[in-house]
């Protein structure tokens, strides 16, 4: 018990912003950190420390977020993923200053598919076949989805950029 303690205050408050990603809200993420952490704790045996622990542990959070996104109804309705064209993704790179906050906000504001397989790729780094598998989605699926979801985040962005000139241009004596 007082090692189970201890791994839990150890990686917990990291573990939170992982899980914090994928909900809507802090409740919903705690949620997913104790049930992640029940996992972890019936599976440690299998932890083979072939990697870090707490990589390992990431994992299991990750998987157990988007678990409970398929389980939870009011993350169902909008976690449908559409067999579409992926469409092109504009080039513009936008020169604005955010912070890691306000660009994890913008983020959170996705859609939850957009937000859960640019949360996938960009993030934790997995491939649009390992989200494929992860979510039961074509190769194809991941890719569209997490090109909508930069599009719209590059949209956003700029709009934040346009809106910051304007407000240094105003606020100009």
């Amino acid at each position: 018990m007082a090692a189970q303690k201890q791994l839990y205050d150890h990686f917990a408050s990291a573990m939170l912003g992982v899980c914090y990603r994928y909900t809507k809200s802090m409740v919903d993420a705690e949620d997913v950190l104790q049930e992640g952490f029940i996992m972890v704790f019936r599976n440690l045996h299998q932890f083979s420390f072939a990697g870090e622990l707490g990589g390992w542990i990431r994992r299991i959070m990750v998987n157990t977020a988007i678990n409970y996104l398929k389980k939870h109804s009011r993350y169902q309705t909008e976690l449908l993923f559409t067999e579409t064209v992926l469409h092109p993704v504009s080039d513009d790179n936008p020169e604005v200053a955010l912070s890691t906050k306000e660009l994890a906000e913008l983020i959170r504001q996705l859609p939850p598919g957009y937000q859960t397989i640019f949360n996938l790729h960009a993030v934790e780094g997995y491939s649009h076949v390992e989200i494929g598998k992860i979510l039961g989605i074509k190769e194809g699926t991941s890719r569209s989805q997490y090109a909508r979801a930069r599009s719209l985040l590059i949209s956003w962005i700029n709009k934040f950029s346009a809106t910051n000139k304007n407000e240094a241009n105003y606020a100009r004596p």
